[in-house]
């Protein structure tokens, strides 16, 4: 059998009398820590005979690979989340939601969230998340929700849990004032789900690379940059038999984001590729490197697949490559979180959406305990485009995370 690192042990033993006494454990491991391992050796110590793991499609490679190389003497199915109701009757004695915080929409849950609560209904769950509530604490409601055991069962919905957990406040959204309940109580949801949670960064576990971090801005064709500028002064762009409009606030914005990076969508649906100036500089910048792309669109796809005729996008292939000019091109939603990019030299974001859990999932791609250099991360910017301030947004919304790993209590979280 496998032998644990002496922090998976620790923990997955933790974790295990936390099954016990309250049916959940929240494990929340920073990225590359090993959690799919410890999640194994805690269902192995609560005596599991049957295993349920959900997770991205992504994933499922990697945790059949753990599960073969741990040899557990329980059986385990893992599926993904869009296909977890085809599991639906079947028996199990503890399910793993891997990814956990992809269950945390609200105010209302998702149709995905739904279907995991029926699955888990009267079973204990290893929650596993390296950012649990990556944009608001209120992303903790609807995890625990799935579970018969949660802490919060005394609240039959998130409207009822917010009036003690949320300050409620408005916004504006397409002309309209909305309730806005992302500004959590931390302090009263931290006196109640503290006690569940477990956290471990990658620090502690012994990862001596660190991630870098790069900002690299590019000129684009000048008809690009007057493209956006006649976008946003005129709410509409028009050549040839090519019509763009910008004339909602959320429209202006898609078109302003696509056309930053090279690529847009007209109004009949056609997409069309702009600008291949990203994609000059990151050939030329990164000539002779091992590099992994995350990009957007799929337009910006099909305009790396043209400049990067080397490509794939099978992070296993890319993993066992020795070929210095393989490229891996990944959507960023699709590929931020259960992919393993450690060998390459570079990350690099093609460009970036307003979603701090991209970033940080993203970015983390890199790491592993095995890495010696530092894990070189680049935000490829136009010089015209939106890009830097999305970067600067993503960042303001890091405190979510970083909380998990701060003030810490004998290992156990506290926010």
């Amino acid at each position: 059998m496998l032998e644990l690192r002496e922090y998976q042990d620790e923990i997955s033993s933790k974790a295990a009398q936390l099954l016990e006494q309250y049916k959940m454990c929240y494990l929340a491991m920073e990225c590359r820590t090993g959690k799919t391992l410890t999640a194994l050796a805690t269902a192995l110590k609560y005596g599991a005979k049957s295993v349920l793991v959900i997770s991205k499609v992504k994933a499922l490679p990697s945790i059949r690979a753990d599960y073969d190389l741990m040899r557990p003497t329980f059986t385990m199915d893992a599926v993904n989340y869009e296909s977890a109701h085809k599991y639906a009757g079947n028996k199990y004695d503890l399910v793993i939601l891997d990814e956990a915080h992809n269950l945390g929409a609200f105010p209302k849950p998702s149709q995905r969230t739904k279907t995991v609560k029926a699955l888990c209904k009267g079973l204990p769950i290893i929650y596993m998340s390296g950012t649990p509530s990556p944009e608001s604490f209120s992303q903790l409601y609807h995890q625990f929700w799935v579970s018969s055991f949660s802490p919060f069962k005394l609240f039959t919905n998130f409207y009822k849990w917010a009036k003690v957990y949320v300050e409620t406040t408005q916004k504006m959204v397409g002309g309209h004032t909305i309730n806005d309940y992302s500004n959590a109580r931390k302090d009263k949801i931290d006196a109640v789900v503290k006690k569940l949670f477990i956290d471990y960064s990658q620090e502690e576990a012994g990862f001596d690379a660190k991630i870098v971090e790069h900002t690299l801005v590019v000129s684009m064709s000048e008809w690009t940059a007057s493209a956006i500028n006649r976008l946003k002064r005129d709410r509409v762009l028009v050549w040839d038999d090519v019509n763009i409009l910008g004339d909602t606030p959320v429209k202006l914005m898609t078109k302003l984001h696509q056309l930053s990076s090279g690529s847009v969508i007209d109004e009949s649906g056609t997409h069309i590729i702009t600008d291949y100036s990203k994609a000059k500089y990151i050939r030329d910048y990164f000539a002779g490197k091992k590099i992994a792309i995350f990009y957007v669109y799929q337009t910006e796809a099909e305009l790396l697949k043209k400049a990067f005729p080397n490509w794939t996008d099978t992070a296993e292939v890319f993993q066992q490559s020795d070929d210095l000019g393989m490229v891996f091109l990944g959507q960023v939603r699709s590929a931020r979180e259960g992919v393993r990019l450690d060998t390459a030299d570079a990350l690099i974001f093609f460009n970036l959406e307003y979603s701090y859990l991209s970033y940080e999932q993203g970015k983390n791609r890199l790491s592993s305990k095995e890495r010696i250099d530092p894990a070189q991360v680049y935000f490829v910017c136009s010089d015209c485009g939106i890009e830097q301030d999305i970067l600067e947004a993503v960042h303001g919304k890091s405190d979510y995370t970083y909380s998990f790993y701060k003030a810490k209590q004998h290992g156990i979280l506290s926010f």
